[in-house]
């Protein structure tokens, strides 16, 4: 593997978390959903099932993404021998710091020493977004914590850095998913409802709210599906309620089993704008068949982008409603499944099986 890019696919990252491979440091890290914790790839703590790993390019986006730091191996003090990766962490370090004013592309370039033209680019190819964006995803994110900690929406947004409340309610169809005010009734007792189902693939989670199905998840056992559902939600009132979810868990198994090809559920997720767009083109791949992450990128308009391709199906929260497991590596690979690569094999077959 070239030392100058990540390893090529995630089968190669598991190798080297497998082989605990201190050449990668800095270069990635892998986070583990059931601790909630991000490791150098020689970390030497006990390795976790591969379907409870997901890979990130850097240690801000996992902890953007919610994981903690290992407090064992410190990922994030870990140097990068990659130049890019060191560009694009030093940017991501400059854009946390910044309040109201977002810096140019000059004014970045300016500090870490390269060009804009260079820096947009490397970043972009590291990360999967532009500086903006990934600022923007930065403050949306800082609004969404002080929310969910009962924080008024006014001084929310101003503690973010956005100067007014129009600005940050003309990004939150897109990317919020729901106006701030409507996040911050939510993010503090909310409720949801979830249910239990069993299938060939395993157990099987269903949880919604009063608008719409916010988890599918896929396991072994009940108890890692409940954990991972209060993790996910940790400020939400969530109860168990079998019998009004009853429904929506046999449309999903029958999902799963192949049995039929699309089923019209409510949905209520979260998810950035890039993400969404993801999501949507997974929602356009027909039944049965497949889609590269590379052709996706292509199709929405940012080639060379299906890292971040793959990173937004990893963070899709509902199996099947949104068919991530569509999307698969170059030369119909199966990788990068969150609930695990044999369970997408086999959906993947059902559906090639079904007339």
């Amino acid at each position: 593997m070239d030392q100058q890019t990540n390893p090529a696919s995630d089968d190669d990252l598991w190798q080297v978390v497998e082989d605990r491979n201190g050449t990668f440091d800095g270069d990635f890290v892998y986070a583990v959903r059931s601790t909630g914790i991000y490791c150098r790839p020689s970390c030497p703590s006990h390795r976790p099932q591969r379907r409870q790993v997901r890979f990130f390019p850097l240690p801000e986006l996992a902890a953007q993404a919610g994981f903690r730091a290992c407090k064992r191996c410190r990922p994030e003090d870990a140097e990068p021998r990659n130049p890019s990766v060191d560009i694009a962490r030093r940017v991501c370090r400059l854009l946390a710091e910044e309040g109201e004013g977002l810096p140019t592309l000059k004014d970045l370039g300016l500090a870490v020493g390269v060009s804009p033209y260079h820096l947009q680019r490397v970043f972009k190819r590291i990360v999967g977004i532009t500086p903006r964006q990934y600022a923007e995803a930065l403050r949306l994110g800082r609004i969404k914590e002080e929310l969910r900690n009962g924080e008024p929406v006014a001084q929310a947004l101003y503690g973010a850095g956005y100067g007014s409340p129009s600005r940050l309610y003309e990004k939150a169809p897109g990317q919020f998913g729901m106006t701030p005010a409507s996040y911050a009734k939510g993010g503090r007792g909310a409720r949801i409802a979830y249910a239990l189902g069993d299938s060939s693939l395993g157990r099987v989670l269903v949880a919604a709210t009063d608008k719409g199905i916010c988890a599918v998840s896929l396991g072994d056992r009940d108890r890692q599906l409940t954990d991972e559902l209060h993790r996910d939600f940790p400020a939400a009132e969530i109860i168990k309620e079998d019998g009004a979810l009853s429904e929506w868990v046999e449309a999903v198994l029958r999902l799963l089993n192949g049995e039929e090809p699309h089923v019209d559920l409510p949905l209520d997720v979260q998810a950035t704008a890039f993400q969404r767009q993801v999501w949507q083109r997974l929602q356009a791949i027909p039944f049965g068949q497949t889609r590269s992450y590379g052709d996706i990128a292509t199709d929405l308009g940012k080639p060379g982008s299906a890292r971040a391709v793959g990173q937004a199906c990893g963070a899709n929260p509902v199996a099947v409603l949104i068919p991530c497991h569509r999307a698969v590596g170059q030369g119909g690979k199966v990788t990068g499944y969150r609930w695990g690569t044999d369970r997408k094999r086999k959906i993947l077959e059902r559906e090639k099986e079904t007339p």
